[in-house]
Parts: structure tokens; sequence; C-alpha cells
């Protein structure tokens, strides 16, 4: 229970299906504001809104110190990611370690036989009886794209019962119940960098970094200076410091070198990737497939073709160009509603 909507409820509606439900808070982070701004989520604010919502439900009600394992799991891999030059989803991972391998074990701990969660997913069973990961039914808050990691053995215990429901009726849902967090806003922000500033954030957190040097193009030119490639991210237009007759856009990072290189809007254009750490929910039956693909969560779902590599990786080529896509991002692949798996853009190919 993170003292939103979602997760207030799935709750409520496990306590009307006859469960007995324990609300559990994790404890992820410290620091409730940095320069000036308070964090988007997980503060004691919300661990005071969980816990109304679970004396309004008549459940019991846990906050469990999860900061150690979350900072070695979650943030220290997000600022590594960033000054190796990638663009890291620290979301994903929560939800990988955090919730499905941590949360889950310590819940089993406490005599649970499932874990439950606020998220838009569903979990069927194809005809064999085995678990598989499905879209919500709510096109615009689905969120299967952050749980491709699950395997179907953690899908069997769990369960999302927001999976066939719209936030609409979410939201209605809370209203009927009485809950206090019925018109609570979300956030989609990082929970750990306040204010969105992922570079302040890396700098005060691993302290001074001399990490300057050129901002070039494909030729090798030099435009211009930066402070450092930690702070750009591919497809980064704005806060460049250059002029130039047509928009400018970063295309690559090399930390080693210490470059940045701009490029048009044509040259950020990817032919497809190679994947790596693959995770299959429902592993494909040939070496080469097609399938659908997002290498973002709002990305409109693209045909692709995928062949399979040696050591859980994976080439996989697009129907069309994509543009933005950077190595650090989650490509996930799907046939129609259902989640096959995915894994971690390695290295982007024209």
């Amino acid at each position: 229970m993170s003292g939103g909507v979602d997760s207030s409820v799935a709750a409520a509606l496990l306590v009307e299906q006859g469960y007995e439900v324990v609300g559990v808070t994790m404890q992820l982070w410290d620091e409730p504001t940095v320069d000036g701004h308070k964090r988007p989520c997980c503060t004691l604010d919300d661990f005071l809104d969980a816990g109304r919502t679970a004396r309004k439900l008549g459940i019991e009600f846990e906050v469990l110190d999860l900061r150690e394992e979350f900072r070695a799991a979650v943030v220290e891999p997000f600022i590594d990611e960033y000054l190796q030059g990638r663009t890291p989803n620290p979301c994903i991972v929560c939800n990988e370690v955090m919730k499905f391998q941590v949360l889950l074990e310590r819940v089993r701990q406490l005599g649970a036989s499932a874990l439950a969660t606020g998220h838009y997913a569903r979990i069927l069973n194809d005809e064999t009886g085995r678990f598989e990961l499905h879209r919500g039914i709510d096109a615009n808050k689905d969120q299967s794209y952050f749980l491709f990691s699950l395997t179907p053995e953690q899908l069997s215990r769990t369960l999302f019962p927001l999976g066939g429901l719209t936030k609409n009726e979410v939201r209605r849902l809370a209203r009927e119940h009485g809950l206090q967090v019925a018109e609570k806003k979300e956030s989609q922000e990082i929970c750990f960098v306040a204010g969105g500033d992922y570079a302040a954030f890396i700098e005060k957190e691993r302290g001074p970094l001399d990490l300057g040097g050129a901002i070039v193009d494909r030729q090798g030119r030099v435009l211009g200076c930066h402070a450092g490639t930690h702070q750009f991210t591919i497809g980064q237009r704005r806060g460049l410091g250059l002029t130039a007759p047509h928009p400018l856009y970063v295309i690559a990072l090399d930390p080693v070198e210490r470059t940045v290189t701009v490029g048009g809007a044509e040259e950020l254009n990817s032919a497809g990737v190679v994947v790596n750490r693959v995770n299959w929910i429902v592993p494909p039956l040939t070496e080469s497939f097609s399938a659908v693909c997002q290498v973002r969560y709002r990305q409109a779902p693209l045909p692709c073709s995928a062949q399979m590599l040696p050591d859980r990786r994976l080439e996989v080529r697009f129907s069309r160009p994509l543009g933005a896509v950077a190595p650090g991002q989650a490509l996930v692949l799907f046939e129609g509603e259902r989640v096959l798996g995915g894994g971690w853009i390695e290295s982007v190919f024209e």
C-alpha cells in the first residue's frame, strides 16, 4: 500500500472478496525534500494515508524498512547507468527486485499466500494452466511494460485486482468506499529524485564530478563543451547551449571519451537494437519470430522481427525507424495483449 488511490482500492476489493488482507508499505528512502522540492511519492504523508486506509478497511498494517535494499538494488545502479552514458528505468528495477523479490519474500514470511498490488495489468492462464501477464484493459493506464521481468512462478503468487478496471472506475470505487485518497493526485516522477533533476541528484550522491568534455557532431567537429555526459539523455534538445540553423539533438554519449554527439532529428532514428538479460514469460517456439514491441512506456506498440542470440540476448529489428532509442531502456515484446518478455537495450544500430 503506497498511500495512493490504486493500492487502496486494490485492498478494498480484496477485503470485499473475503481475503484476509494485511496492508504493507515499503519505506524506501529518507529525505522528504531536496533543494526545496518535495519528493513526489513514498513520503511520510503517503505512509499516513496508507495507514488511514487500512484502519478504514479494518485490516492490519505494517511498514517494512527496506531502505538499505532499495539503495543497493535501485539507487546505486541508477546512478551507475547514467555515469555510463545509459538511460535507466528505475521503476522497472524497483518492481522486479523490491516488489516481486524482496517484498514477495517478506510477505511470505508474514504468512501471506499472495502479494497484491495496484498495478493496471492482468494475470491469466493459458490452456495448460501456465500463468501469463496481459495488458490492463485501460489502455491509458496499462502498466504491463513495467512488469516484463516477472516469472510465471511469481505471477502465480501475485494478484492485480485493478487489471480489469479503468482509472475512472477505480476513483469511483474509492469514493463509494469512503476512502480519503479517492481524489489524490498521482505522480509519474521517480520517487527518490525530488524536482526531477537527475544530474543534481547524481552529483549530490557521488560528490563533485569532473566529467566535462566536448559536444561534437558525427564528423567529430567540436561545437561546444559540456559539464558531464550524465547531464544528457538520447533525444535531448534543450540545454545544449548551442546555436545552429536547425534543431540539434543528443544522438550519442561516450563517457569514456567524455563526448556528447549531436545531430539533426533524422539522425535519431534506429533500425533496431540488441537486447540483453532477456526474461521470457512466454518463451518463443522458434529462434526467429515476429511480435510488437515497446521501448518506452507511452510508445505505441511497433511491429518488429526478433532473432534469438546466445547468452540471453536478442536482436530486434523495427518495422520502421524509431527515434531516440537509448541503451539502458527496456524493450518489451507483446503478442496481442499478452506479454512475451523483454530485456535491456545493450546497443542500437542504424
